[in-house]
């Protein structure tokens, strides 16, 4: 379907066609306002606009009921979820159990089901990602959480419109790169949260973990600018090291940054065990 022709469905339809891209009725309803878009392009700036500056905590956790569980293989495979989850369903046994007890413990904590974006990742990588955001406060979580969810939102909007033109979408204004010349191989595995300064406390807006070339990519929806402030990026380099069975001397490294403009901000890191270092990448 092209944007022209789904600019063209009754509105009610349309409205429920957009309610599977995000399970927010207030979220629709804003959105619906704009029917029909204008462009592509203004369908997803309106989106992320709303979700992030217009819904509240109350409507982002409404959008997380309507996704099946991850690591639940019978809710997989009864709803659209199974193709953005491939890699729960291609996971072995062994990580299918571990993501489920991981996934029971973390709506225990938090009382909402873990959400996140998992096109393109391997099992192993979610049941990390699980793991290590289980960490976190619940404040943290949440707002990780239904950024995860616009992630999700954006990759519905192309398979609704299969035939519209989405190329404007390139990639997360910050992205990373762990190196770790030690050994002169990418930091894989690598857990990184992106951190915010909102007067004087740092909120977690974003979490990740490196992928086998050491890069995290989507830290961020790709529609999603930063406010122009202060924020930092913590890598959890002890984790790493100990997995590699390397003594290292920081258990964690931490990059502060200020965003001044809405370019594209490439932060990587450069590691070995008693040193790192950092620049301003492209």
């Amino acid at each position: 379907m092209t944007l022209q022709e789904f600019n063209k469905t009754e509105k009610d339809k349309a409205a429920k066609e957009l309610f599977t891209c995000c399970g927010s009725e207030k979220w629709v309803s804003l959105l619906m306002q704009a029917f029909p878009f204008a462009s592509e392009k203004k369908l997803a700036e309106k989106a992320t606009t709303l979700w992030y500056d217009e819904c509240s905590e109350r409507d982002w956790l409404e959008s997380f009921t309507h996704h099946p569980e991850i690591g639940d293989i019978k809710s997989l495979s009864e709803k659209f979820a199974g193709k953005e989850q491939e890699g729960v369903a291609a996971a072995s046994d062994e990580t299918i159990e571990a993501l489920s007890k991981a996934n029971a413990a973390y709506k225990n904590k938090f009382g909402f089901i873990f959400i996140v974006c998992a096109t393109g990742r391997s099992a192993d990588e979610m049941l990390q990602l699980l793991q290590d955001r289980l960490k976190n406060t619940i404040t943290e979580e949440l707002h990780i959480a239904m950024g995860e969810q616009h992630k999700i939102t954006l990759i519905r909007f192309k398979k609704l419109l299969n035939n519209a033109n989405f190329q404007f979408l390139k990639m997360s204004q910050l992205t990373t790169h762990v190196l770790d010349t030690s050994v002169g191989r990418p930091g894989k595995n690598i857990a990184v949260k992106l951190l915010q300064q909102v007067e004087e406390n740092w909120q977690a807006i974003a979490q990740g973990v490196t992928d086998a070339d050491g890069r995290i990519s989507d830290l961020l929806p790709k529609e999603r600018l930063l406010v122009w402030g202060n924020y930092k990026l913590v890598f959890q380099t002890g984790d790493y090291f100990a997995v590699n069975n390397v003594k290292g001397f920081y258990p964690a490294v931490e990059i502060q940054f200020t965003v001044f403009d809405d370019a594209h901000y490439h932060v990587p890191l450069l590691i070995n065990p008693f040193g790192y270092s950092t620049y301003r990448g492209s």
